[in-house]
């Protein structure tokens, strides 16, 4: 069993920074292609960023953060960590971390592609 947990959102100004950790534990806790997504009251669960999982480093991001966010993982391999910058009013929502499936890799983007999931951490940025 996968255990994720969330933590650093928080209510902060237009373009002020954030970094989100989630903690990963298990089974081969760091090996996992980890993923954020969140979700803005009344939207869809969105992809934020993604990271391959072993040994690689692949990332993705979605076009709305490119530049602007940045996942990363340290030498343990967890946490994973989501750091924010320049944030918006329109980055408000609740941030979840997600890991694919054990041997799966590769980086996704898809919310169908990920197996574990955290409850989330609210990130709010004030205008």
């Amino acid at each position: 069993q996968v255990r994720l947990v969330e933590s650093g959102g928080g209510l902060v100004q237009t373009g002020d920074s954030l970094r989100l950790s989630c903690a990963v534990s298990g089974r081969a806790a760091g090996t996992y292609a980890m993923g954020w997504f969140r979700q803005a009251p009344g939207k869809e669960r969105e992809f934020v960023a993604a990271i391959s999982g072993g040994a690689g480093s692949s990332v993705y991001y979605a076009d709305s953060v490119k530049g602007r966010f940045v996942i990363s993982r340290d030498a343990a391999r967890t946490p994973v960590y989501l750091q924010m910058t320049s944030l918006k009013p329109e980055d408000t929502a609740r941030y979840y971390c997600a890991a694919r499936p054990f041997r799966a890799l590769t980086a996704g983007t898809l919310l169908r592609e990920y197996e574990y999931w955290g409850q989330g951490t609210q990130v709010t940025v004030a205008s």
